[in-house]
């Protein structure tokens, strides 16, 4: 039996398996199985942790599709939580407290995306139906962000799986459409591999850095997302901090 915690981020839920102290098997049929909510524990992301020798703990992120992924800005948070300071990803060290996460420096290199090709990703000149010439930004993972009038217009349960599997993406790509509300900005994410999700760290964090790189807003900011608010802070040329809650939600065993 495997010992697993139960955590979310805003709704952004999270099967966690220590595997410190044994090794843990996971795939993408496992994973799968695990985040289905009907059939097993049910979650958008699984994370297995396991021994680092660079950072207090490893962490690798499987989607409820199976897909493994580099970064996750809302389970670093939990992971946080249960005492780790650093720690290891596939999108390099992470580190924090309760009070807040560095989430690294943002990549917008077309190559660092990554894009099929060569175009400018502070307003790339591509668009589907309404949403057009997005910004992309790597925090991690691979983000698109369009920037509409109303975030709640947008059909992202169709737009969000045309544009993340569209041949422009070869690895992929989280799709984020976003509102300004004042000095804060309202989100909606179509996760890469989990689909419509209450909230995405690493989306509020790209999205926080497309509009801060654009002059249309100055950090830090709140980012509203439909489970609640972050608050994300980015300089040029600095490392992205961000900080929000975190939520137990239970303890259990995994045959």
């Amino acid at each position: 039996m495997t010992r697993f915690h139960k955590m979310h981020g805003l709704g952004n839920d999270f099967v966690i398996l220590d595997a410190r102290d044994g090794a843990v098997a996971m795939d993408e049929a496992r994973a799968r199985a695990i985040a289905d909510r009907r059939t097993g524990i049910g979650c958008d992301q699984v994370i297995l942790l396991e021994p680092s020798d660079v950072a207090d703990v490893k962490m690798r992120i499987w989607n409820a599709d199976g897909s493994e992924v580099e970064s996750c800005g809302n389970a670093t948070r939990c992971v946080i939580m249960l005492g780790a300071s650093t720690i290891e990803t596939k999108a390099g060290i992470l580190s924090g407290d309760t009070g807040g996460i560095d989430m690294g420096a943002p990549r917008f290199g077309w190559d660092e995306i990554p894009l099929a090709y060569a175009m400018d990703t502070a307003a790339m000149p591509v668009g589907w139906e309404e949403l057009q010439e997005p910004s992309a930004v790597n925090v991690g993972n691979p983000h698109v962000v369009f920037f509409v009038a109303d975030v709640d217009k947008v059909d992202l349960a169709r737009l969000g799986p045309i544009i993340e599997y569209d041949p422009l993406f070869p690895a992929r790509v989280n799709v984020n459409v976003a509102a300004f509300e004042g000095d804060a900005i309202r989100l909606r994410v179509w996760e890469r591999g989990a689909g419509l999700t209450a909230a995405c760290g690493t989306g509020a964090c790209a999205t926080a850095v497309a509009a801060i790189r654009s002059r249309q807003i100055e950090g830090p900011v709140e980012v509203r997302l439909p489970g609640g608010s972050l608050t994300i802070d980015w300089a040029p040329g600095g490392t992205i901090r961000m900080s929000g809650p975190a939520t137990h939600v239970f303890t259990g065993e995994l045959a």
